[in-house]
């Protein structure tokens, strides 16, 4: 919201589009998180075409994911005001909270194999990988960041897991936060 969201708002003020890929997205808290920060950041950036594309390789997280619906405990340490703006609770959602229909159009769930052919072409603005290459051996993880590459531009951000780095993997993304790299050319 403070650095990635300005820079591609500026870059991408003659097209205004956004696309952010959130691979291994588990049960969905990641893609309604991003959903509700790029929400709140382009209110006043206004007909914005925003997208977030969820992925995993686990079908029946996915649909978990797609339903939305969360308990309060998932909550924890959110600011109450932003909780009530984004997620609504009812007897209908069985004591959970769920995603409003706001959020939802922003997303799009598919189930996909990080390994496999992808059927998406980019280019993504932002790719959240965090916590899934840690499963995968080194060959297999240069194969995936030269992927993800190929489907971002030059200044491209990475977000990857705090247990994961990119050393001795690629040279296509430069450092410049923690777990935040930027593409180069």
């Amino acid at each position: 919201a403070t650095q990635a969201l300005p820079q591609i708002i500026q870059s991408r003020a003659a097209s205004r589009r956004l696309r952010v890929w959130s691979a291994g997205c588990s049960t969905g808290e990641e893609p309604y998180s991003l959903a509700m920060v790029m929400r709140e950041t382009l209110e006043r950036h206004s007909n914005w075409d925003v997208r977030v594309l969820a992925t995993d390789i686990d079908s029946k997280v996915l649909e978990a994911a797609a339903a939305g619906l969360y308990t309060a405990d998932r909550f924890t340490g959110m600011d109450p005001a932003r909780t009530a703006r984004w997620f609504k609770g009812s007897g209908a959602t069985g004591g959970q909270l769920a995603a409003s229909e706001d959020l939802k159009s922003l997303i799009t769930f598919r189930q996909l194999n990080l390994l496999d052919a992808w059927p998406m072409k980019g280019p993504f603005d932002v790719v959240f990988c965090r916590n899934v290459v840690i499963y995968f051996d080194k060959e297999t993880q240069r194969r995936l960041f030269d992927r993800l590459a190929d489907i971002q531009e030059p200044g491209g951000w990475l977000f990857i897991g705090h247990s994961e780095n990119l050393f001795n993997v690629t040279h296509r993304y430069k450092l410049v936060g923690r777990t935040v790299y930027r593409r180069v050319a």
